[in-house]
């Protein structure tokens, strides 16, 4: 079993989350998250004033897969999530070890 994790753009969720559909992925979770990369921030005006925003809002999708799955749910979420710039995110796969369903008490892939 694999965690993918994946930094994306927050208008790229719903584009990402529609090429995961189709390959099986049952469940993801999706937080609103803050970084940078080698983007640096960017400088926005408000109110006449220029600010230096550091951290831009980004959005980590983490879904946990058979490894069987990992390439093809990696070649969607780059598909989808990728606009060409400079700042579209990062993928990151991660072995995981043991999975459990609360609920049924399933452990590993049956629990995905």
């Amino acid at each position: 079993m694999k965690l993918v994790m994946a930094i994306i753009k927050p208008f790229k969720l719903e584009e990402v989350r529609e090429a995961l559909t189709p390959l099986g992925v049952q469940g993801l979770t999706v937080t609103e998250v803050k970084g940078f990369g080698r983007q640096k921030g960017q400088t926005e005006i408000y109110r006449g004033a220029e600010y230096q925003v550091s951290f831009l809002p980004k959005v980590k999708i983490e879904v946990a897969v058979p490894a069987e799955l990992v390439e093809r749910v990696v070649e969607a979420i780059a598909g989808a999530a990728r606009t060409g710039k400079i700042g579209d995110g990062k993928i990151f796969v991660l072995d995981l070890e043991r999975a459990l369903r609360i609920r049924t008490g399933e452990t590993d892939v049956a629990a995905l």
